[in-house]
């Protein structure tokens, strides 16, 4: 595993103390797990996600991640429909660990409340946070 000072953390996502990353884009948001969510599970060898039209609450589970070490739940950073999934984990899980910004993110939602997205924590207080 690496020093949290060794993982990327961009400014223009905002996440969760679950380890979620969401990127505003328009009226959408975009979602996937953080660098260090990813560096803690190790490598990932399965993504289960939910159907485009499925409609979630914030907090709820969307999914789950299966690495080498555990199997574990991924959450709603913010309530709302899914719009788009990314079909490309199904056969290349391992974007999760090479890109989780970028390939590896993971659905797409239409929030049914964009102030949750406000809500969320900002890069600064998420590294504070990681940092205990």
């Amino acid at each position: 595993m690496k020093e949290i000072s060794e993982l990327n953390f961009p400014d223009d996502l905002r996440y969760t103390e679950d380890h979620e990353w969401a990127k505003q884009e328009g009226k959408q948001i975009r979602i996937g797990i953080s660098d260090y969510a990813q560096d803690q599970l190790g490598d990932i060898v399965f993504v289960e996600l939910p159907q485009v039209g499925d409609t979630f609450a914030k907090g709820a589970e969307f999914g789950t991640i299966e690495s080498v070490k555990a199997v574990s739940e991924v959450y709603m950073p913010l309530g709302g429909q899914i719009v788009a999934i990314n079909e490309a984990l199904e056969d290349a899980p391992e974007l999760v660990n090479n890109e989780p910004y970028a390939k590896g993110w993971m659905i797409v939602v239409n929030p049914s409340d964009i102030n949750e997205f406000d809500a969320l924590l900002a890069r600064d207080a998420y590294l504070e946070m990681l940092k205990g």
